[in-house]
């Protein structure tokens, strides 16, 4: 399955991403997700560029741009208007005398109130309302996904025609034009209002998108090896490409460092805005900013393969993932354009012949229901609580990957930690060792030679710490996960380095770490691990939303013991293989919803299995898939924010899909009784979706345990 990613500009309702969601399936493409509101669209096909075309003609058949990456996109035609703004302002003078005319008459005059002149003013309005509405609802209809500017377009023109047939027949009663007039330009601005709340909540994600173009300053040479340094964009940097990067410049593109020392600040990824320092053969974020200092590095990644870019397109793809609330919200809105319709037209017939209301009154109070309903309500509900959520998040070095966390946030009553670099800092410094057989030069060249080829955190700080060009030479050397190394040399002794589980061991002395040579005791090794300062006010947290704290970990009883007992966590699983912990937490799963936190590395399986996983990983360890939430380089500190940002995340849905059915349950029964105007009921569609909106950006300033 080939994985395609387009920008679809022109959506402007939830109807809009059914309609594109449609087309794509009739084409045969598979998981397709569509989201109304950053105009993303993802799927998956096993089909041949034909087949991709013929669906990106059929989404453009809409009215709609498709920009798909490495494409050129097809040449715009020429609008008259960039924006809504632009519409309601050239229409706003013909309306407002539209509106003069009606009062004049209203008020006993005649001024203004001659049907020809009316007719000639709202023309322009017409057409200007009729080219957005009427082209976006007839290519709607066309797909079988009727949108809310059905309901708009049908409104207008029926004022319009019933105004048409009054100054033809000169019956100045039927004139109605100003409400024809007032119901476009009122839903142009409204429609305005909306897209600028909603682009409020990309706020975030526009942010890191806007750090991706910058300029870089790269270092080349000429034929006799001088340096030379010129300014280059960086989307034209390739991997490789030599820089130079100065106090107060922003990183290009993730690069290493070959020389020189800097302090970075990486707010952007981590949320953490003090400085870190940074030296050579050290790691460089795209997008973070050098606080102090100049370095000379290498490009490491590009493109889709920067951490940022990972970033961007992790918050995108998270956006997409609705849950079942608004699945059904989905379902409600495919059909509820033509339920509208049909009510209207019912109220067209009750108002006439059960209450014997004339036409004119009975039609006022049928185009009045049409224009007040609001199916794009009901559709954005989800997506924009979910993307300010998510915007917030990053914010505060927090990924979501999965939104479905968020809800299941609020069912949590325990949470599993792994202790090693989860708990603990996993910066480890050896305390002390002793070699049983040999000298200490020999050992430690056996260690870290088998140490060398480990990711396990305590494996790189004793490798950084013994450092040997003339390691002990091994023909065959493998990770044992939860156990250890093993490795065996060219005589064939075999070599063991892990915790007290390792093969042949009989050991009563309690050390962290043993060395085993053809299963007897070659030496052992002890290491110093501090608690993370930030723990204990997790744990804390933890109690007091009373969830149950569980320690999970591979190491000896004795030192959990003493761990959970410093911090007060509740229970204690220790010395514990990887699938040991994969059964623990299957087990736990199985009779309430729990969270394992870990670091996504050598618990994977276990963080797969859990309701919610959460990984503490570097930047560079983005891609560990078996994290449902990620925090990045900040420790445990983010923890119960997350946690809280979930839940209210999931609150914030919740309150918007209420305000949007409750909504169009009171809105359109008013409407149909009389007690709203056409033109007040254009209104209040066109500030329904703001206040929804305005609920979801609230979720930025709400205050958080």
């Amino acid at each position: 399955m080939e994985k395609i990613q387009w920008k679809v500009e022109g959506m402007t309702c939830t109807n809009c991403a059914l309609s594109v969601n449609k087309v794509l399936t009739r084409q045969g493409m598979e998981k397709v997700k569509v989201n109304a509101i950053t105009g993303e669209v993802f799927f998956e096909t096993k089909s041949k560029d034909d087949t991709i075309n013929t669906a990106r003609k059929s989404v453009e058949g809409l009215g709609y741009t498709v920009i798909e990456e490495g494409v050129a996109a097809a040449p715009k035609k020429k609008k008259w208007f960039k924006n809504h703004l632009q519409r309601a302002l050239v229409c706003l003078p013909f309306t407002l005398v539209l509106m003069a005319g009606h009062l004049s008459m209203t008020l006993g005059f005649d001024f203004l109130h001659n049907a020809w002149l009316q007719l000639v003013v709202c023309l322009p309005v017409m057409i200007i309302g009729m080219d957005f509405f009427g082209r976006s609802a007839i290519k709607s209809l066309g797909q079988g996904v009727p949108n809310m500017n059905v309901l708009i377009a049908l409104g207008a023109s029926a004022a319009f025609i019933y105004s048409l047939i009054g100054t033809i027949t000169g019956d100045s009663n039927l004139l109605f034009y100003e409400t024809a007039a007032s119901i476009i330009n009122i839903v142009f601005f409204g429609n305005w209002l909306e897209d600028k709340t909603i682009e409020k909540t990309q706020k975030s994600i526009n942010e890191l998108v806007r750090h991706e173009k910058v300029m870089a300053n790269m270092i080349a040479y000429d034929d006799e090896h001088n340096e030379h340094m010129f300014p280059v964009e960086n989307t034209h940097l390739k991997v490789g490409d030599l820089l130079l990067i100065k106090t107060g410049e922003q990183v290009p593109m993730d690069c290493k460092i070959l020389s020189g020392e800097v302090e970075v600040n990486e707010a952007i990824i981590s949320g953490e805005s003090l400085p870190i320092f940074k030296k050579q053969n050290d790691i460089l974020i795209g997008g973070s900013l050098i606080a102090n200092g100049s370095v000379k590095c290498y490009v490491t990644a590009v493109g889709k393969d920067t951490v940022m870019n990972g970033i961007i397109n992790m918050m995108k793809q998270a956006q997409n993932h609705k849950p079942p609330v608004q699945q059904l919200a989905d379902k409600i809105s495919a059909i509820f354009v033509p339920a509208v319709i049909a009510i209207s037209l019912l109220t067209l017939a009750i108002n006439m012949w059960a209450f014997n209301h004339t036409f004119q009154v009975s039609l006022m109070r049928s185009i009045a229901v049409l224009v007040i309903s609001c199916p794009c309500a009901m559709g954005l509900a989800t997506p924009a609580a979910i993307a300010v959520g998510l915007g917030r998040a990053a914010k505060n070095g927090i990924l979501y990957t999965d939104t479905k966390s968020m809800e299941l946030f609020s069912s949590i009553t325990q949470m599993v930690f792994d202790k090693t670099g989860t708990l603990t800092n996993g910066q480890f410094k050896i305390a002390g060792f002793k070699s049983i057989e040999g000298d200490e030069e020999t050992f430690m060249k056996t260690v870290f030679s088998l140490e060398k080829f480990s990711n396990h955190p305590i494996a790189k700080s004793i490798t950084q710490q013994w450092t040997y060009k003339g390691a002990t030479p091994f023909k065959k050397v493998e990770e044992v996960k939860g156990l250890g190394m093993r490795g065996e040399d060219k005589e064939g002794n075999i070599y063991w380095i892990g915790s007290s589980q390792i093969e042949g061991l009989d050991e009563t002395e309690a050390h962290h770490l043993y060395v085993t040579k053809n299963n007897k005791l070659f030496g052992w090794i002890d290491i110093a691990d501090e608690i993370r300062p930030e723990a204990k006010e997790v744990i804390n947290f933890c109690k007091s939303k009373e969830i149950k704290t569980i320690l999970l970990s591979g190491d000896s009883k004795h030192k959990c013991e003493l761990i959970a007992n410093e911090l007060g966590i509740d229970e204690v699983y220790a010395e514990r293989t990887p699938q040991q912990k994969l059964e623990l937490i299957t087990d736990l799963v199985q009779k309430q919803p729990t969270v394992m936190v870990g670091d996504g590395v050598n618990d994977a399986p276990a963080l797969a299995k859990a309701t919610i996983s959460i990984s503490l990983s570097q930047a560079s360890q983005l891609a560990i898939k078996s994290a449902t939430v990620v925090l990045m380089n900040t420790g445990l500190k983010n923890l119960p924010l997350a946690m809280q940002l979930g839940k209210h995340t999931y609150g914030t849905v919740k309150s918007n899909l209420f305000w949007a059915f409750l909504y169009n349950v009171i809105a359109i029964p008013v409407a149909a009784i009389g007690l709203l105007t056409p033109m007040a009921g254009a209104l209040a569609m066109g500030l329904s979706d703001v206040v929804l909106a305005a609920n979801s950006l609230w979720l930025n300033f709400k205050k958080l345990d």
